[in-house]
């Protein structure tokens, strides 16, 4: 597959079927940049009030024949994996990476068997 690329000036850099500019590309996902914009005393607990929230919709979205009670339980099982984790960077970090990982979830990134995994 040709790719053509286009530089900073808008010049086409090689021949495609498709043009892609990388440098006007998102590099996080519209929930992690609203979580990162906002000041909040507790991001773990606005996250985990986040997902909790949504997993109705996602077990709907994904046919996922699961009781309610035994996701959340899941969910919260993942949350408190990391509870050890003081390091304020490390904890942004995976509270970035939860809101993205939420919004590709919600976008229809994943397949049903990552979720089930997940959810396991």
């Amino acid at each position: 597959h040709n790719i053509q690329t286009t530089d900073n000036t808008g010049t086409a850099k090689g021949k495609a079927s498709a043009i892609y500019n990388f440098d006007n590309m998102p590099i996080a996902l519209q929930l992690a940049q609203k979580a990162r914009a906002t000041i909040n005393p507790n991001p773990v607990s606005r996250l985990y009030r986040s997902v909790v929230k949504e997993l109705p919709r996602v077990l709907s979205i994904y046919d996922i024949d699961l009781p309610l009670s035994e996701a959340r339980s899941s969910i919260r099982a993942q949350f408190e994996k990391y509870g050890n984790v003081k390091d304020e960077r490390v904890v942004d970090m995976l509270v970035e990476k939860g809101y993205m990982d939420l919004e590709e979830t919600l976008l229809q990134h994943k397949q049903r068997s990552h979720l089930l995994r997940n959810l396991s």
